[in-house]
């Protein structure tokens, strides 16, 4: 197992767009990054297959929005699936759209939020699809998701791409991308540990 650190605080480099220019987000002096709202994401300079993947992120405090308009953001898995970040705190029952979903494949289990201006975890334990020598998927991925703790995702299979990611159909190993869907949201302590 190693371990990659993609964000610490101190640099945004292990980071860029995903046309390879260089990572635009915000590098503020308490060591968090900040998405600047202008609807880049960001994709990992490193690429990895099975990984541990954690992610701590914090809403913006959005009062007067609603819906996909507060707090959105997402972390996609090998640059094609997506789990959405979203300010969804004290929603009964999330939907696939809600924070923890796999963005229209899987709801959570349960809703983990925290409420803005928290900080909040993803840990995500991720196994790759596999291919044959003929580049056929014989395996599609698997993960299992938790939130600040809680268990979101079990073990659930990854049939397909989400919309909005880089690939048109899942691949073997890939980057982690970071959205940016217009909202400050933050992020920290960011890394990937192979498996």
């Amino acid at each position: 197992m190693a371990r990659i650190v993609l964000f610490d605080g101190t640099t945004l480099d292990n980071f860029t767009t995903p046309e390879g220019e260089p990572n635009p987000w915000i590098l503020d002096n308490d060591g968090t990054m900040t998405v600047p709202g202008k609807w880049v994401s960001i994709v990992s300079k490193a690429t990895y297959k099975d990984a541990h993947i954690h992610v701590e992120w914090m809403e913006p405090d959005m009062p007067e929005a609603v819906g996909q308009e507060k707090g959105n953001s997402g972390v996609y898995i090998h640059g094609c699936y997506e789990l959405q970040i979203l300010d969804s705190y004290g929603i009964e029952k999330p939907e696939t759209s809600d924070c923890g979903g796999i963005y229209q494949m899987y709801t959570p289990l349960v809703n983990a939020c925290k409420p803005a201006l928290e900080w909040q975890t993803y840990d995500i334990i991720f196994r790759a699809p596999r291919y044959n020598d003929r580049s056929e998927l014989v395996e599609p991925a698997r993960v299992t998701i938790l939130q600040n703790g809680q268990v979101i995702h079990n073990n659930i299979i990854l049939y397909r791409q989400t919309p909005g990611g880089l690939t048109k159909a899942p691949v073997p190993e890939g980057p982690l991308m970071l959205q940016d869907h217009g909202n400050p949201v933050k992020f920290r302590n960011i890394w990937i540990e192979t498996l």
